[in-house]
């Protein structure tokens, strides 16, 4: 797998005379706390000098990068700015700490020493603290790279981080959980990232190993059986395709976990070229990522076994690939959806729902979920609509909505909650079948048509639907992560699982 290795934290009781770069965690507030100011005077008043200008420490994930002097047995010292006290949180210090992953990559440094003193106004304990710094500076370091003549391919050297200033078992249990958190990411990035000729309908299965690791049930159902199931749509979709689509049921259920679980349904079109409907070139040209719906899913369930969490979730991926040819799905065919509902097809480049409305109804009445939540890499539509700093939601319950707007705003993949209205059924109505698959002007926001047709496959459950196209790559390196795959959604729905089991 063309996977960096995972950074290894480990806790620490005081900075090693062997250390050769030790980073402060520093907020921007006067003087340093006992180890800092130790370490500062060994240094002959270095490290507060350079940070004597206030502005200096202002700007969470400046490094601020000192060169000690040769009386110090540590090689390097960077202050790491936290910004103001009151204003950190847990998605500042990720940043920072992503940040600062970058910076020790450019200097060369795998080995630092970590020291946070206690700091007042932070409303947050050590070990939280240290654990969302490294979980930064874990996604920030991921690298997917298939170049075998790359200088140094293949021999990414492994940061090794150690970690001052909390008690080993509170650090020890929130490290468990950013790790997990950082593996489902990670694992999730990957699968977004490979191209279209390695992963696909016939090899998906191949590559959900990691949740079989982690005690993840998998079940596959081939075309056969989706067939048997009535799984039209999702069949029609992949039908122009040399590989036939398929369906991974995901279960996990942690100790104690309650017997209706919690479904997340994926879209895992693992190649959209738009089918007989065929997309320009320059839009097909990441259509290999058409699948980050089932790649999130695929990082949630991991990130929840792998710490151990005690939920009950089953996840339900939808894989197919969406070909043009002469057996591919044809405008103005007509559908038997597995629902019993007929669907009237348009443009086969809006395929993705067509596949959501089997896996949404097949999660709904084999499963009796709590709750359904699906993802999607949907419509142009909400991209249009919110730019790129908002996905968009649509949900039936508005106590889940909201907190799902607010587990977002914690980690920093933001939602925003956009009309379910039954006024969009109108332009769902087909003379010759139950629904039309999409309104007669596409351009007529798409994204809350989508959503409407989709909520009829729901079987009135709690419903929320994702919308997050054009989230799931970016072309540009972010202090969490490089150019590439996101995996968007991961944390916010680890958060959200979290924060709802213990209010429950």
């Amino acid at each position: 797998m063309p996977q960096s290795p995972a950074p290894v934290f480990e806790a620490a009781d005081e900075i090693s005379s062997e250390a050769s770069v030790v980073v402060i965690l520093q907020t921007a507030q006067t003087g340093f706390g006992p180890r800092a100011s130790t370490l500062d005077a060994e240094m002959g008043g270095i490290l507060s000098r350079a940070c004597s200008d206030p502005a200096a420490l202002i700007e969470s994930g400046t490094c601020i990068d000192l060169i000690a002097p040769q009386s110090v047995s540590t090689k390097r010292v960077v202050v790491l700015a936290l910004g103001k006290a009151e204003a950190v949180t847990t998605l500042s210090l990720a940043r920072a700490g992503g940040l600062l992953a970058a910076h020790l990559e450019g200097k060369g440094e795998c080995a630092p020493t970590l020291v946070l003193d206690p700091i007042a106004g932070v409303d947050l304990p050590g070990a939280e603290i240290l654990a969302r710094v490294a979980l930064g500076m874990r996604l920030r370091r991921y690298r997917f790279d298939m170049r075998n003549r790359r200088q140094g391919a293949g021999a990414d050297r492994t940061l090794r981080v150690k970690l001052v200033g909390a008690r080993g078992p509170d650090l020890t249990a929130a490290l468990a959980r950013i790790n997990a958190i950082a593996d489902g990411v990670e694992y999730a990035r990957t699968l977004v990232n490979l191209p279209p000729n390695h992963l696909h309908p016939d090899n998906f299965h191949d590559h959900l190993e990691p949740l079989r690791e982690a005690g993840i049930d998998i079940e596959m159902l081939d075309a056969a059986q989706l067939k048997e199931l009535g799984m039209n749509a999702l069949l029609a979709v992949g039908s122009g395709s040399a590989r036939p689509p398929r369906v991974a049921v995901l279960r996990y259920r942690g100790k104690g976990a309650p017997a209706q679980p919690l479904a997340f349904v994926g879209k895992g079109v693992c190649f959209d070229s738009g089918g007989l409907c065929i997309k320009g070139g320059a839009q097909m040209f990441d259509m290999k990522a058409d699948m980050g719906g089932a790649a999130a899913v695929v990082g949630l369930l991991i990130a929840l076994a792998r710490q151990g969490s005690p939920v009950h979730v089953v996840g339900v991926l939808g894989i197919a690939e969406n070909m043009p040819s002469g057996t591919a799905l044809k405008p103005r065919d007509i559908i038997t959806t597995a629902s019993g509902q007929t669907v009237e097809v348009f443009d086969t480049d809006a395929e993705g729902r067509l596949l959501l409305a089997d896996c949404l109804h097949y999660a709904a009445t084999r499963f009796n979920p709590l709750v359904i939540v699906d993802l999607a890499t949907l419509t142009y539509s909400v991209t249009r609509g919110l730019g790129s700093i908002f996905a968009g939601l649509f949900s039936t319950d508005d106590a889940i909505a909201s907190q799902m707007i607010a587990a977002g705003e914690t980690v920093g993949e933001r939602f925003w909650r956009l009309p379910l209205d039954r006024a969009y059924d109108e332009g769902l109505q087909s003379p010759f079948a139950d629904l039309r698959h999409h309104a007669k002007d596409m351009e007529d926001g798409d994204a809350p048509y989508a959503a409407a047709f989709l909520r009829h496959f729901t079987e009135d459950r709690p419903w929320v639907h994702l919308d997050i196209a054009s989230k799931e790559l970016t072309d540009t390196d972010r202090p969490l992560g490089r150019q590439g795959a996101t995996a968007f959604g991961v944390q916010m729905l680890e958060e959200w699982v979290q924060v709802t089991r213990n209010m429950s």
